[in-house]
This record gives C-alpha cells, sequence and structure tokens, in this order.
C-alpha cells in the first residue's frame, strides 16, 4: 500500500507540475522549414505562403540585380542591340567573310612559323581554336570580343564616375558601328588588336597602378605588338604615362616596359632563328619603300645607280595606290630577282625609303598628313582600290575563291582547318537587313575629328576658367589624355609607315569615345594632376 501511495503522489506531483508549467506558443506557420528525417516531429509547412514569398524576396539576389539593371539600363539596351545586330550577321553570312590577308593567317596557324610579312599573334589565336575546326565559331569569338570591347570602354568610363548615358553614348560606336560588326566578321587581326589595347587602357586607367597591373600593362602590349607591328611604339606611350602618375614611378614604368619587351624579344628569336634577320617580321623596308613612292623624285633624290632601279619615273599625282607598288607584278620591286621580301630585296626597297626621307621631308610629312586627312572624310570614297574596298562592305554575292599563288595554298589549308567547305555562304534575308543597315549606321570620319579634337579643347577651356578664378588644381582631369594619345598614334601610325586603310581606323574609335567622355566628366583618379 506504501508503494502505491507513493506512485500516486509521484503521479499527483508530476501532474501539478505540468499544469503550472507555461504553454508552448504556436509554431509560426509563416516562417519555411524544410522537412528532416533527423528532426522527427517537426511539420514541413506550406512552401508559397505569401509571407514565403515576401521574406524570400527580401533575401534573394534578384532585387539587388534589378536594381543594377535600372541603373545600367542605357547601356544594356545599347549591348542587346548589338548583339542583335551581330547574330544577324552570323546568320546571313555563313560562316565568315574573307579576306587576302585571312589565309596567310591560318597557313601560319597550321604551320607554326613567323611569317615575313605579319606577326603571328593572331595566327595563334587561330591556333586556339582550330580543335573547334570551325571558323563560324572563329567569328562567334571576335564577336564576343567586339561586345567585349563595349562593355571594357563602359566599364573604364563609369569606374572614373561617368555618368551612365554619357557611358553609354561612349561605347555605341564600338557595339553599333555597322562597318565595325562587318570587321568582327573578318577573319582579320583587327578586333582582337583593338580589345587588347583597350584593355591595357583600362589597366593604366586603374586607381592604384601596382607592380602587378604594371606588368599586366606591358603583357597586354606586346600581345597587341604580336599581332599588330604598329603596337609596338604603345610600349614608350604607356610607360610615359605611368612615370606621370604612379606611385614608385620608375619602377612601376620599368616593369611595365619588361613585360612589354620580353615576349616581343622573344619572339623576335623565334624569327631570326628561322630566317637570320633582325627584327619581327621582314618587310619594314618594302612598306617604307611603298610608302615614299606616294612623293618619292628621283630627279631630286639622285639615286646611285643600284637604287635606281626601284624609281618610277610618272609623276607622283599619276601613280597607283602605295600597295601596289607591293603587290602588282609590274612594280619595280616585283620584278627584281628573288621573293619580294628577300632579305637583299627589303634592305634595297629600306635604303631607297631612307634617301627619300632625307631628300624630300616636307614632301613625306605632306603625303602623312593627307594619308591621316582620310580618315576624316564624312563618306567613304573608294580607296585605295575598288576590290579592298569590297572586302569591307557585306556583299550580295559571294566572293569568287582566292586567285593568288599564297591565298590558293592558304585556301587549302583553311580547307583542313575547317574540316570541309569554306565559302561563303549569303542567306537571306538576314544578310539583306545587315547591307541596309551598313547604309545607314556608320560613324563618320567628320565625327571621329570632332571626337578627337574635343578632348584637348575642353581641358584647354577648363585650365582657363580655373585661371581666371585662381582656382586650386583638380585631381585626375587629365585622365582622358592616355586614350586620347593611343587613338592618335593608332591613326598616324599606319599613314606614317605604310597607307591608309578603312579598317586601320575603327581600332582607335573606342579608346577616342573614351577621352572625350573622361574629358567632359569629372574622373576621380589619383595621382593625375
Amino acid at each position: 500500500m506504501a508503494g502505491v501511495a507513493r506512485g500516486r503522489r509521484w503521479l499527483t506531483d508530476g501532474r501539478a507540475a505540468r499544469e503550472h508549467e507555461p504553454v508552448p506558443e504556436a509554431p509560426d506557420r509563416s516562417r519555411r522549414r524544410r522537412w528532416s528525417p533527423w528532426a522527427p516531429g517537426r511539420v514541413r509547412e506550406r512552401r508559397w505562403s505569401p509571407e514565403v514569398r515576401n521574406r524570400a524576396r527580401e533575401h534573394r539576389w534578384f532585387p539587388e540585380v534589378r536594381n543594377r539593371a535600372r541603373e545600367h539600363r542605357w547601356f544594356l539596351g545599347v549591348l542587346g542591340l548589338g548583339a542583335v545586330l551581330r547574330v544577324i550577321t552570323m546568320l546571313g553570312y555563313r560562316p565568315a567573310i574573307w579576306f587576302p590577308d585571312s589565309y596567310t593567317y591560318v597557313v601560319t596557324a597550321l604551320k607554326p612559323r613567323p611569317d615575313l610579312v605579319r606577326p603571328a599573334g593572331y595566327s595563334m589565336f587561330l591556333r586556339l581554336l582550330e580543335p573547334l575546326h570551325s571558323f563560324a565559331l572563329v567569328a562567334l569569338v571576335q564577336h564576343l570580343v567586339g561586345l567585349g570591347i563595349g562593355v571594357l570602354v563602359y566599364l573604364a568610363a563609369r569606374r572614373l564616375r561617368v555618368p551612365g548615358r554619357a557611358a553609354a553614348l561612349a561605347s555605341a560606336p564600338v557595339l553599333l558601328d555597322a562597318y565595325q560588326i562587318e570587321l568582327e566578321h573578318l577573319l582579320v587581326s583587327d578586333t582582337l588588336f583593338a580589345a587588347l589595347v583597350v584593355a591595357a587602357v583600362l589597366l593604366a586607367l586603374s586607381r592604384e597602378v601596382t607592380r602587378r597591373t604594371a606588368c599586366g600593362i606591358g603583357l597586354l602590349v606586346a600581345a597587341a605588338t604580336l599581332t599588330r607591328t604598329v603596337g609596338l611604339p604603345l610600349a614608350a606611350l604607356f610607360a610615359a604615362w605611368l612615370l606621370y602618375r604612379a606611385r614608385g614611378r620608375t619602377v612601376v614604368a620599368g616593369v611595365m616596359l619588361a613585360a612589354a619587351v620580353l615576349p616581343v624579344l622573344g619572339y623576335g628569336a623565334w624569327f631570326h632563328a628561322t630566317y637570320q634577320r633582325v627584327g619581327l617580321v621582314g618587310a619594314n623596308g618594302v612598306f617604307l619603300y611603298s610608302k615614299t613612292m606616294a612623293f618619292a623624285d628621283c630627279a631630286v633624290m639622285r639615286p646611285p645607280p643600284d637604287l635606281a632601279v626601284l624609281c618610277d619615273p610618272r609623276p607622283p599625282a599619276e601613280r597607283p595606290p602605295s600597295q601596289e607598288y607591293i603587290w602588282s607584278a609590274d612594280a619595280p620591286l616585283v620584278r627584281l630577282p628573288g621573293i619580294t621580301f628577300s632579305r637583299e630585296n627589303d634592305a634595297l626597297a629600306g635604303r631607297f625609303a631612307s634617301l627619300a626621307l632625307r631628300s624630300q621631308p616636307l614632301d613625306y610629312l605632306g603625303s602623312v598628313a593627307g594619308e591621316l586627312a582620310r580618315s576624316f572624310t564624312w563618306d567613304r570614297p573608294v580607296y585605295p582600290d575598288a576590290e579592298v574596298y569590297g572586302y569591307y562592305e557585306f556583299p550580295a554575292e559571294p566572293p569568287p575563291p582566292p586567285g593568288r599563288y599564297p591565298a590558293t595554298v592558304g585556301a587549302e589549308f583553311a580547307q583542313r582547318y575547317e574540316r570541309g567547305p569554306i565559302g561563303t555562304e549569303i542567306v537571306e534575308p538576314y544578310a539583306g537587313w545587315m547591307r541596309a543597315y551598313q547604309d545607314a549606321v556608320r560613324l563618320p570620319g567628320t565625327a571621329l575629328l570632332a571626337i578627337l579634337v574635343a578632348p584637348p579643347v575642353l581641358a584647354g577651356l577648363r585650365r582657363w576658367r580655373r585661371w581666371r578664378r585662381r582656382a586650386a588644381r583638380e585631381s585626375g582631369r587629365a585622365a582622358w589624355a592616355l586614350p586620347w594619345a593611343v587613338a592618335l598614334l593608332l591613326l598616324v601610325m599606319p599613314a606614317a609607315t605604310a597607307e591608309f586603310d578603312y579598317r586601320y581606323v575603327l581600332p582607335a574609335v573606342p579608346v577616342a569615345c573614351l577621352a572625350l567622355v573622361l574629358a567632359a566628366g569629372k574622373p576621380n583618379l589619383p595621382n593625375i594632376p
């Protein structure tokens, strides 16, 4: 009985204790809980109640994305339109559009060996994509690179406190210009070259240029030089910029120069081992000779007999474009024994060009100015001839197969690369849409001239106003100087060393537009007077 009493007392005490325990609150059904086998007794609740949805929207990532999209809506609209235009281009011209230089690039890609006329940078780009066996994918990558150039221009402008609309406007020429889109669809090196240059400018405009940043700039300049030799003077230009604004000036500039020069020296060693010649290409003398034939007068130069064989008795006004003195079968240099770019012929052409420059320096400067002025015309007159000019227009009919011997050999290598036919197929109505678009939308040369003239004019007006107000110097206002100088160099070098070509103008456009918006805005960049 005692045991029973103790049991009843225990039950009574337990019941009393439970009666005094606080009643647990009902679980919050709006909280999203997941059922787990290791948590028995937990009830899986409704997943899509209004409270759950509202809380998820507060904590998920898409509100931030929506805000970012609203902030960059102008640029996203331009970028989207540029992407649509490139898709139409790929649908209308399959797999790509060929240029006479394209075949040489493909030969070097499949048979890695330095070329006498062009460095192998773009060929190595093709080599990287060779496992895909598709020139359509090469064109796709180049279109993506073109879109990337527009993104880089926009990012550089926004990072330096340029308003969104102005930054989007700066990226519009490279994203929407019809000739830029056509150039990306050509199998040539200019799109890759432009991307490397714009990336180097973007790094050089960083808020703090460290040794690592300088190394990146140097490598990009080296890659640009090995893509097109006109990029070589950029190394000196970027070094001067880093000396102007970077901390640890000499060390940073030295790191950049070392990173730019070492890969170029390595390529030069490869070229020397192949041809026993010093340089990156073996055509510098030939191209400079063709440049001087626009004004060279042997009656003024009085060349020795070994150079007199390169004279043209016709007056300069009646002579053909400069390129004819390299590729035409009846050109004086082409008629000499051996190939045009042999060591002896290149040296002979270089001596003739040097004599012409020493004898007629003012005529040379006038020729350079005349060639440079072609970049700034409102319309696009046919130059240097109808054949080359036609390669920069979206064609209405499939281009014929190559006729010259080097190009025919390159076509065979291109078929090996593609593992199939390489002819350009024109598909309507997409091709017709792009032809109509090209007739209507382009950046006129006169507009490019205004873009180049505006930055120094705006900078001069700003300095004059500051001088009148006796105001203190504002940091970062000279950030426009680097992209402006790069654009000017890219325009002057081809006119000074070879001849004008419309495709040489396009790589200068994105950096020129960036210079304009930086000069018009108030960039925030330290260590720049």
